[in-house]
C-alpha cells in the first residue's frame, strides 16, 4: 500500500507545481464574455430597417476585444431565419463624443455616415465627435472595426493567440470627450415579398426608388444596391398576402469577447479593403487614404452563355501603408460568392476565404443563402509598408446581381511574441506563487511519506515478537 501511495503523491505534487502555469501562457484564461441586444427594430413584411444606433451597451474601459458576434432575433430570443428577416449587414464603429453631448441620426452627414464633420453642429474650434476609424485603406466609407452579413452566424470573429484589438487607450482619448460605440443594422423582412433575392439585393424597380434618402436622384443604369433600400423603404408585397398584425420587434443579439488590457496582450490593427477602391499604381504614388474611393458595392453582370461555370473575376492591386503581420482573415461576400483571396504580386497566397451555403430552413442554415464565411489564421505573414497585395473575389455569374461587395478584413499585429525573452520573465512574474504552492505540496507529501514509514516501521516490529498462544 505504501508503494502505491508514494507515487500518486508524487504525481500529485507534480500536477499542483505545473498545471497553475498553463493559464499564464496566453489569453485564453482572461477572456471575459458578454451578450447584449441593440435596440428594438420594429419589421413589417417587405420593410426595411438601416438605422444607426447610438452609445450602444458594450464593455467599458481600456479592453482588448477578442471576437464579436451578432445574429437577428426574436422578442422571446429565438433566432430568427434569414429568409424570412435578410441581414444584409451590420458594423460596428467606435467614436469619441464631447461630455455631454448626445449624438442621433441627425447628426450624420451625407454618404452613408461619418464621411465628414458637420462645421454646423460644432462647438468652437472642436467636433461634437470623432471617429475612431480602423487602418484604412478607404477611412471614409469603410470605417468600421467589425461588420458581417447574412454569414454572421458561422463565421469566425475570434482575434487569436495573444493578439487582441486594443480599445480606449486613455493616452490617446482627446481631452474632455467619452468613447462609445455606433451600431448600423440594415435588415430587409422578406415575409411575403414578390421576390426574395431581389429584395436582399436591393433591387430599385422592386422597391419603387428613384431617388436616394436624402433625396438626391439615382443615377442611370444603376440597377440596385444601398441607395435603393435605405431606411424604411418598402419592397413589393405579393397581392393578397395579409400583412395584417404581422408587425414584429427584432434584435441584433451580439456576443463581445475581451481581455484587460495589460503588458501580456499584443496590438492587432483592423484594416479593410474594398476590390472596388479606385487607387490605381502610377508614378510618386503614395497610397494615402486621399488616393483611395471606395465604391463599396458593385454589379456582377449575367455572362453570355448563361451556364453554371460561369464565375465573375475582380481583381484590385492596392499598396499597403503598413508594416506588420497578418495574423488573421476573412473576406464579405453576398448570395452568389464564389470566394475570395488575397495574395502577393508573385501569387504566392496569404488568405483564401470561402462561402458555406445552406440547405435547409432553420437559422444558420438556410438553403440559398451564404451562412458562414471560412476565416484564416495563418502563420503570421510579414508586410512591408508600400508592398503591393493582390485582392480576388469571384461571384457566380449565371444570373445577374445587384449590390454585391468584396470587402476583405485582416488583423495585422505590429510584433509577434517573443517566446524566448517572455517565458522566463513570465515565471518569474508569478514565481512567488508557485514556490508557495509547491512548499505547501512538498511539506504535505513529506509528513505523508513519513508517516507511512513510521506505520511500516512498527507493523514489523510487531510481527517480529508475535508468538502463538497455542505453543
Amino acid at each position: 500500500m505504501a508503494r502505491r501511495l508514494i507515487p500518486s503523491l508524487a504525481l500529485l505534487l507534480v500536477a499542483l507545481t505545473i498545471s497553475p502555469s498553463h493559464g499564464f501562457l496566453g489569453t485564453e484564461q482572461k477572456i471575459k464574455s458578454k451578450v447584449f441586444l441593440s435596440p428594438k427594430l420594429v419589421m413589417n413584411p417587405g420593410s426595411v430597417a438601416n438605422p444607426f444606433l447610438f452609445d450602444i451597451d458594450f464593455p467599458r474601459g481600456h479592453i482588448g476585444i477578442k471576437g464579436f458576434d451578432a445574429e437577428v432575433v426574436d422578442e422571446s430570443g429565438n433566432p430568427v431565419p434569414l429568409h424570412e428577416t435578410y441581414l444584409h449587414h451590420w458594423v460596428v464603429e467606435p467614436y469619441y463624443v464631447r461630455k455631454g453631448f448626445e449624438l442621433s441620426q441627425r447628426d450624420m452627414p451625407r454618404n452613408h455616415g461619418f464621411s465628414r464633420q458637420d462645421h454646423e453642429r460644432n462647438l468652437g474650434s472642436r467636433p461634437d465627435y470623432v471617429l475612431v476609424k480602423n487602418g484604412g485603406l478607404c477611412r471614409n466609407t469603410v470605417r468600421h472595426y467589425f461588420g458581417l452579413g447574412s454569414e454572421t452566424r458561422k463565421t469566425s470573429t475570434y482575434v487569436p493567440g495573444p493578439y487582441a484589438i486594443e480599445i480606449d487607450n486613455p493616452d490617446e482619448r482627446p481631452e474632455g470627450y467619452e468613447f462609445k460605440w455606433l451600431l448600423n443594422v440594415h435588415a430587409i423582412d422578406t415575409r411575403g415579398v414578390v421576390d426574395k433575392s431581389g429584395c436582399t439585393e436591393c433591387r430599385c424597380d422592386l422597391y419603387n426608388v428613384t431617388i436616394d434618402e436624402y433625396g438626391r436622384a439615382i443615377r442611370p443604369g444603376y440597377k440596385g444596391g444601398l441607395y435603393c433600400c435605405f431606411d424604411k423603404t418598402q419592397c413589393r408585397v405579393r397581392n393578397g398576402f395579409d400583412s395584417v398584425e404581422k408587425t414584429r420587434t427584432l434584435y441584433l443579439k451580439y456576443t463581445v469577447r475581451w481581455v484587460d488590457w495589460d503588458s501580456s496582450v499584443l496590438p492587432a490593427k483592423v484594416y479593410i479593403l474594398d476590390v472596388t477602391d479606385s487607387w490605381e499604381k502610377t508614378e510618386g504614388s503614395t497610397g494615402d487614404n486621399q488616393e483611395h474611393y471606395c465604391h463599396v458595392e458593385y454589379e456582377v453582370k449575367p455572362c453570355k452563355n448563361n451556364g453554371d461555370g460561369c464565375v465573375d473575376v475582380k481583381k484590385k492591386s492596392l499598396m499597403m501603408p503598413f508594416n506588420g503581420y497578418i495574423v488573421y482573415g476573412v473576406a464579405h461576400q453576398h448570395a452568389g460568392g464564389v470566394g475570395a483571396a488575397l495574395y502577393r504580386e508573385d501569387g504566392e497566397g496569404i488568405c483564401s476565404s470561402m462561402p458555406t451555403y445552406g440547405n435547409g430552413d432553420e437559422p444558420g442554415n438556410e438553403a440559398g443563402y451564404i451562412v458562414g464565411m471560412s476565416s484564416c489564421y495563418p502563420e503570421p505573414v510579414k508586410v512591408t509598408n508600400g508592398e503591393t497585395l493582390t485582392l480576388e473575389f469571384n461571384y457566380s455569374s449565371a444570373v445577374g446581381h445587384t449590390g454585391v461587395m468584396g470587402l476583405f478584413y485582416i488583423l495585422v499585429a505590429q510584433q509577434l511574441p517573443e517566446p524566448e525573452s517572455s517565458l522566463p520573465a513570465l515565471f518569474q512574474a508569478h514565481a512567488k506563487s508557485l514556490s508557495v504552492l509547491t512548499f505547501l505540496a512538498a511539506t504535505v507529501v513529506v509528513a505523508v511519506v513519513v508517516l507511512i514509514a513510521v506505520v511500516v516501521y512498527r507493523r514489523q516490529n510487531r510481527e517480529d515478537g508475535y508468538q502463538s498462544l497455542t505453543t
